[in-house]
């Protein structure tokens, strides 16, 4: 209870750790290529929540910012707009982006594969009972793809980002 003599209640200590949270992901530079600084915050807001799986919902949901989640939003914002995307086209961004990032880092912590070393013996053991003439396409990419030695799901998010990234240079 003596915690409470310095925060007012759960609601501020929650926000605290989110800004905690936050203040552990690279900040594009604003003078920086738009791109390249789009893809280290991407890369570095991944690692820190796959340092940190707990804060994915909960970077989402709160509604006071601290000052290192403003200077956060304020910085992606400052590149994207640096870039020359309008307004509206750094909303959208924005959301893809991190869309893109929570959504990838979500799934990363819920898999029940834990790296590339656990990959074959999980596709296996759910492989199991699966019939190639029922589901040939499955068991087509099971066996080729996923189980394929060094097989890793994290190697995934460059090839998605990439699409982003184009996609987004693309429409400015």
């Amino acid at each position: 209870m003596s915690v409470y003599h310095h925060v007012a209640n759960k609601e501020e200590i929650l926000d605290g750790i989110v800004d905690l949270v936050f203040g552990e992901i690279e900040l594009p530079s604003p003078d920086g290529d738009w791109r390249s600084e789009m893809r280290r915050r991407a890369s570095s807001a991944r690692r820190v929540l796959r340092r940190h799986p707990w804060a994915i919902t909960l970077l989402q949901a709160r509604t006071t910012p601290g000052p290192a989640t403003l200077r956060h939003h304020n910085a992606i914002i400052s590149s994207l707009r640096g870039a020359g995307f309008s307004v509206v086209m750094t909303a959208h961004a924005y959301a893809l982006l991190d869309s893109y990032v929570f959504g990838f880092a979500l799934s990363e912590a819920t898999l029940p594969i834990n790296g590339p070393e656990s990959v074959a013996e999980v596709a296996e053991s759910m492989n199991q009972g699966v019939s190639p003439d029922e589901y040939p396409h499955l068991v087509e990419f099971a066996t080729e793809h996923i189980m394929r030695p060094g097989y890793d799901f994290g190697d995934e998010f460059e090839f998605g980002l990439d699409l982003i990234l184009d996609a987004l240079a693309a429409s400015t």
